[in-house]
């Protein structure tokens, strides 16, 4: 049988890829009752939040309640010793903390780091668990270089902000970590069918068609702020102006200079070395590789942060 899939929409109509499943192996089996499920996710718009996403969901929950309290933010990050220590090590980090005055505290923490990258960290953390946790060695593979991939293309999203003063770096660094969230849930709900875990390879082509609804799906049930869901908009993903200006294009050339290939959205690195020739072929060569050293170097700091 064929199951539809929904695709991206180019142009201003919507193409609706298929992906021919034939009930002859148990992957396949698998397939398609995993396709229905995710099918009937977005159609009911009531989808099924993994475990890794409860205390991200959990920290959003109590940063967006205006009544709450510094207390009450720290009650929910305290019980996690991980995110705990990852915020303390960023609040210490060269990006962050300049002059090297050290922080020892939860609370100063948070404080230096913001709301934002605490939300940012918890996902990071999250997704790093869900990695660890995969069954089979093959898709605990896959889900490390997605999340390393993450929170490389987070990084230099907070660099290149940073650097060419183009809105809120620590809004960057969140659409960073977020633009993988379809591809996290998909490899969550997947470990409820085993056979998938199997062959990664025709996995990742069911993950390539679906993660953009998907992740459109998330972003919503989250009230994400539109200043960040309109990075997931893939109809027109660079406007072509330099310095950059919109969000979208700090995270589409992000997306070209990330050193860690996202293993389900695959690029050579001759194509995306085009594709950033492309993108900023109307910038000065030297000027170009002046903000990319200088936001590399943010972003290395950044990056150790966030790896703890």
């Amino acid at each position: 049988m064929t199951t539809p899939l929904p695709g991206r929409s180019t142009g201003g109509s919507m193409s609706t890829p298929t992906l021919e499943i034939r009930n002859e192996d148990p992957f396949e089996e698998a397939l398609e009752a995993f396709s229905r499920t995710i099918e009937h996710d977005l159609a009911t718009r009531q989808l099924t939040f993994p475990t890794f996403l409860d205390l991200t969901v959990r920290i959003k929950r109590v940063c967006d309640d205006p009544n709450s309290t510094t207390d009450a933010v720290l009650n929910v990050i305290r019980p996690d010793p991980l995110l705990s220590a990852r915020i303390i090590r960023l609040a210490n980090s060269v990006a962050l903390n300049p002059y090297g005055k050290e922080i020892t505290s939860i609370g100063e923490a948070i404080q230096r780091v913001g709301l934002v990258n605490v939300r940012s960290l918890a996902f990071a953390v999250a997704t790093e668990q869900l990695a660890a946790e995969t069954r089979s060695a093959d898709a605990r593979l896959v889900a490390s270089g997605l999340w390393m991939h993450t929170i490389d293309v987070a990084a230099w999203s907070w660099g290149i902000a940073k650097h060419v003063r183009a809105g809120n770096a620590d809004t960057a660094l969140f659409a960073g970590m977020l633009s993988t969230i379809g591809q996290f849930y998909l490899l969550a709900r997947a470990t409820k069918h085993p056979p998938l875990e199997d062959d990664m390879n025709r996995f990742a082509e069911f993950v390539a068609l679906w993660h953009e609804p998907v992740a459109r799906a998330l972003v919503n049930a989250l009230d994400v702020p539109e200043l960040v869901s309109d990075v997931f908009d893939d109809r027109n993903p660079y406007g072509g102006t330099w310095p950059p200006k919109q969000l979208r294009d700090i995270y589409f050339i992000a997306c070209l200079c990330a050193d860690t290939p996202n293993p389900f959205i695959q690029f050579s690195p001759e194509m995306r070395s085009s594709l950033l020739q492309a993108a900023t072929r109307d910038v000065d060569a030297d000027l170009l590789a002046e903000l990319r050293d200088s936001a590399r170097e943010t972003r290395d700091s950044l990056l150790a942060a966030l790896r703890g």
